[in-house]
């Protein structure tokens, strides 16, 4: 590695960690409160808020490491949102795959640390926050709400901070909140991942310290995310093409 792709690579690292222990902590500690209570489940003691706390803990996370990572390595934080470079060509090859090594691991950090902060019952009553689909909702739904949540992450991203004509310093809340907004919606559908590595590292964390096996459950925020990343970078990269409003820069190159 470079210097410059081993910083980038860190940077990655980090951010994914952070976001991985502040956004799945936050749905751990509610379990937690719930099962404290004689309940089961996020919602049934405070509803729709304790959807709207974990997706705050995300979307806040996610907006302060674009605000710190961002200017070293555009703050992925997500193998779906690098993949959707990658294919707009907003990514060197050598680079993407730095990026999603760097992501996953930070992800598998992020939760072994969870673990060591709360406990066997982040595992055993937390889950260390993995994804599933709700009651009700099958594997092609789940697959669906997936790539919806992706789709409106990654044409956040493409409009806010890929897009040259975009304006500056609004990246991070813009994301964060897209983010936040996806959650609030389809956390009960999904657990709303609408990133890989995020639902990665609970399920290695899990399988590793004792907890439910759910990798079946593994395509759903694999397929559907990289996907739904894939679809939206296109099709921005189509509005912004030869229309005079907005030009597409390389702007995650080593030059």
């Amino acid at each position: 590695m470079t210097c410059n792709i081993r910083k980038k690579f860190f940077a990655e690292l980090l951010g994914t960690f952070f976001l991985v222990f502040f956004g799945t902590g936050a749905a751990v500690v509610t379990l937690l409160i719930t099962d404290a209570a004689g309940a089961t489940g996020i919602g049934p003691l405070g509803g729709l808020g304790d959807w709207i706390a974990i997706a705050l803990a995300f979307g806040l996370t996610v907006m302060i490491c674009i605000y710190v990572f961002g200017k070293i390595s555009g703050a992925h934080l997500n193998p779906a949102v690098t993949i959707g470079l990658l294919v707009t060509k907003n990514i060197a090859l050598v680079d993407s795959i730095y990026y999603i090594v760097a992501q996953v691991i930070g992800a598998c950090l992020g939760s072994l640390c969870l673990f060591l902060c709360l406990g066997a019952p982040a595992v055993t009553i937390g889950g260390l926050g993995a994804t599933a689909p709700g009651l009700g909702v099958s594997y092609l739904q789940a697959m669906f709400a997936e790539f919806l949540g992706t789709f409106f992450l990654m044409m956040v991203v493409m409009g806010v901070a890929v897009d040259k004509k975009a304006e500056p310093g609004f990246a991070g809340i813009s994301i964060g909140m897209t983010v936040a907004a996806v959650i609030v919606v389809l956390g009960a559908f999904t657990g709303a991942s609408i990133n890989p590595a995020r639902t990665f590292g609970p399920y290695l964390m899990d399988m590793l310290l004792g907890g439910a096996n759910l990798w079946a459950y593994f395509p759903i925020y694999l397929v559907g995310p990289i996907l739904g990343a894939i679809c939206a970078a296109f099709a921005y990269a189509y509005l912004a093409k030869d229309s005079g409003v907005c030009e597409l820069p390389q702007p995650f190159n080593d030059e």
